[in-house]
């Protein structure tokens, strides 16, 4: 038995997320059908982790397990994208692994990015690819307050109630923020995040750079720990799962 990891960007706009459900369409479904049709063998696949409904992917890691050995890679992944480029999912790549790596428990960090595009204008070309915010933000206030967002701390109030995580605590490495011309960049890496972690995270930044809460309300909320204080999460649409690293 052979194992391989492969790399996928996608578009989640019309899926129900990564994981398969019975009576929806998922990102994992869809991977799964066609990589079962071209190997003919049923073949599963083990993503790094799961992405929400509308949610996007630069760089999703999964593996999957195959009796034979792949001589030919590249003619696997023109294979593969002739069908899934057409469902918005493209193969990146497609690596041999260790039969001992695993695509979710070997993985060290995990890397989300969040784009708004602030401007008076409504997107066009990036709809539904970005949260659009029409208030001017002040990304000054953003970077001081999302600097007590950094480090070790019980997350309670940022996740949501359908969490299934044994724990809230979660340490987030870094938070950068970067403006763009008319967006601004949020890179969030951590070892793993909450469900509407990031979202919600974003959502109470959003408020700070609008000037309705302080850095200090964001602290106070952290620490109450309750989600009732927590501002609406940013949509998913604005999400992108950019990086896994091993």
């Amino acid at each position: 038995m052979y194992r391989y990891q492969i790399l996928i960007e996608y578009d989640g706009t019309n899926y129900s997320g990564w994981q398969s459900q019975k009576n929806s369409s998922s990102i994992q479904k869809e991977i799964e059908k066609i990589l079962s049709k071209i190997l003919k063998n049923k073949v599963k696949i083990n993503g790094s982790g799961r992405t929400d409904a509308g949610v996007h992917s630069k760089s999703q890691s999964a593996h999957f397990d195959y009796k034979n050995l792949i001589l030919n890679k590249y003619k696997l992944i023109n294979s593969l994208n002739h069908f899934l480029n057409k469902k918005n999912i493209s193969i990146k790549k497609i690596i041999k692994k260790s039969i001992n790596f695993h695509a979710r428990y070997s993985a060290k960090e995990r890397e989300y990015e969040y784009v708004i595009l602030n401007r008076d204008a409504p997107p066009v070309l990036d709809k539904n690819k970005v949260w659009y915010i029409r208030s001017k933000l002040d990304i000054k206030l953003i970077k001081k307050a999302s600097k007590k967002l950094v480090g070790t701390h019980n997350f309670n109030a940022f996740r949501s109630v359908n969490c299934q995580a044994k724990s809230p605590i979660r340490t987030i490495k870094t938070i950068k923020i970067l403006k763009r011309n008319e967006k601004i960049i949020f890179i969030l890496r951590s070892k793993s995040f909450l469900k509407n972690q990031v979202r919600s995270i974003i959502g109470c930044l959003k408020y700070v750079g609008e000037k309705k809460w302080t850095a200090k309300k964001l602290e106070n909320i952290l620490k109450s720990k309750n989600r009732l204080n927590c501002a609406p999460p940013a949509p998913a649409h604005g999400l992108y799962l950019s990086k896994i690293i091993y």
